[in-house]
């Protein structure tokens, strides 16, 4: 594979209507992106209104959220030659890797690719190499979808430039990207604080202690009545508990700031393997027909250590 070059964060405004447009009809009617160059750091930027193939006046709603006029639009390209000068402002699809805050993003691109009949493999090529960072910063610090304002103000960034442009939108979609991996103590902090102790104050003196208790208690009461053997459709509830609960604290794991002691770690790699160990008994039982799960000594004795 060609070396990585930069990064192309990118974001569409499209048709709308707060009345209901099916998402088929929400053709692309603005581009914006940056590229950010890894070796100089430089940031340069694409901006382009779209003709969409209907030529239907944009309703009022969708005038005022985005500030797109219908008068912009009758002096655009249509998406094809757009994406065409696109292509030759990214310059090299294979030494990039493409982001955007939402996969609408990408779905929007493919849509309104097929609807014009454009090549396949490029497409192909910019999804095999695309991530929604969005979904990436929800699994890995704000636990609920952010705007991309809040988003930054977890680090105490202001969004800059207008809202519902596409290019400032992909701007600060880019600036939550270098501050998430930049500031990964912050990014930690603000994990804990969505998935572990919601509405609390995080002292990060404390932080270690104050996560293994939480882990502990929930723990005892997911145990606190556990049973040797289960009817199976009770043991696959059981199984989605402990997976909820291993959801709440595998960020642990990661651990790439570096504050999360080894002790904890330990402590969820426990809750991890109990769960590992239940999900494997399931679907030994399960495969056998069994009615009843039995749960094994390894996975009892695993709990053990965690009381």
């Amino acid at each position: 594979m060609a070396e990585m070059k930069q990064f192309i964060f990118f974001d569409f405004e499209m048709k709308c209507d707060n009345r209901g447009m099916a998402f088929e009809e929400m053709e692309a009617i603005r581009l914006g992106a940056v590229k950010y160059d890894l070796q100089t750091k430089q940031v340069t930027h694409f901006n382009r209104f779209i003709k969409p193939s209907v030529p239907d006046a944009l309703s009022d709603f969708c005038k005022k959220l985005t500030g797109i006029e219908d008068v912009d639009l009758a002096a655009a390209e249509p998406f094809p030659l757009v994406f065409k000068e696109f292509l030759f402002w990214v310059g090299g699809v294979k030494k990039s890797r493409f982001f955007s805050w939402s996969k609408s993003d990408m779905t929007r691109l493919k849509m309104d690719s097929t609807l014009h009949g454009l090549h396949a493999v490029t497409i192909e090529k910019i999804e095999s190499r695309y991530a929604d960072f969005q979904e990436t910063f929800t699994k890995h610090v704000s636990k609920d979808n952010l705007s991309v304002e809040n988003a930054l103000a977890l680090y105490g960034v202001e969004f800059k430039g207008d809202a519902h442009n596409p290019m400032y939108d992909a701007y600060n979609t880019l600036q939550i990207f270098l501050h998430y991996y930049s500031q990964p103590i912050t990014s930690d902090i603000e994990m804990v604080k969505a998935f572990i102790l919601p509405g609390e104050e995080v002292d990060l003196d404390n932080i270690n202690a104050e996560v293994s208790s939480a882990l502990i208690q929930d723990f005892h009461e997911l145990t606190e009545n556990l049973h040797f053997a289960y009817r199976l459709r009770d043991a696959k509830k059981l199984i989605k508990k402990v997976n909820k609960t291993v959801k709440k604290y595998e960020n642990i794991l990661i651990n790439r700031s570096g504050i999360f002691s080894k002790d904890l770690q330990n402590l969820v790699m426990l809750l991890k393997n109990f769960y590992d160990n239940l999900k494997d008994s399931y679907q030994e039982h399960f495969i056998c027909s069994s009615r009843v799960m039995i749960i094994d000594d390894q996975s009892i004795s695993s709990i053990k250590n965690l009381k």
